[in-house]
């Protein structure tokens, strides 16, 4: 299966894309040494644009396969495109039990798993409420997670032209996550302690 393992289609797209869109979208990154080099980890960010995952790909060696709203696979043609990138459609808000265990599947594998920890795109550039699915994955399957935040060096939106900071902050263990029980009461503490450090990354 396509999530298993990187895959070449990727790695020709990126060789092939990243060059140039390089000459379109100007990051600086902070952090880059916390970027574990191997092995599994959830990349928890905020979002802010739809070029989100594309900026995020561009800074990562490795390949990262992202949850992405199933909207997005509504076109065929295109839904099978992204698939190929690495991206797997979620049901927002239905509590998707496939795509949390193909993201499972995919951890389990020593692959990177991108979550926008929100869950939407925020509008105004503000963080917004966190979803538990990142801590819950993290907590079951034993993982790390890497707060990322991505913010416009002018502005709220990301624009084209215009520098885009990514800030890449140290690896939380699941340990540090403080869930025990796995109460909802747990669940939610870990989330928002998660969004406070994706929170001190956008402070910088």
């Amino acid at each position: 299966m396509f999530f298993m393992k990187e895959s070449t289609f990727y790695k020709f797209i990126k060789s092939i894309f990243a060059p140039i869109l390089s000459i379109f979208w100007k990051i600086e990154v902070h952090g880059s040494e916390n970027i574990p080099q191997e092995g599994k980890f959830i990349l928890c960010s905020n979002h802010i644009s739809n070029m989100d995952p594309i900026l995020l790909d561009m800074v990562f060696r490795r390949q990262i396969f992202f949850m992405a709203k199933e909207e997005l696979f509504k076109n065929k043609l295109f839904g099978n495109f992204i698939k190929k990138l690495g991206a797997f459609p979620v049901k927002r808000g239905k509590g998707d039990i496939g795509a949390l265990n193909l993201a499972k599947k995919i951890l389990e594998n020593g692959n990177i798993l991108g979550i926008f920890i929100e869950g939407t795109r925020s509008k105004t550039g503000e963080l917004l409420k966190p979803k538990p699915g990142a801590v819950i994955l993290a907590n079951e399957t034993k993982s790390k997670i890497l707060p990322v935040c991505i913010k416009s060096a002018f502005g709220t939106k990301v624009k084209m032209f215009k520098k885009v900071i990514i800030n890449i902050g140290e690896s939380i263990e699941p340990t540090d996550l403080g869930i025990v029980s796995g109460k909802s009461v747990e669940i939610r503490s870990a989330s928002r302690f998660v969004m406070d450090k994706i929170a001190e990354l956008k402070s910088m």
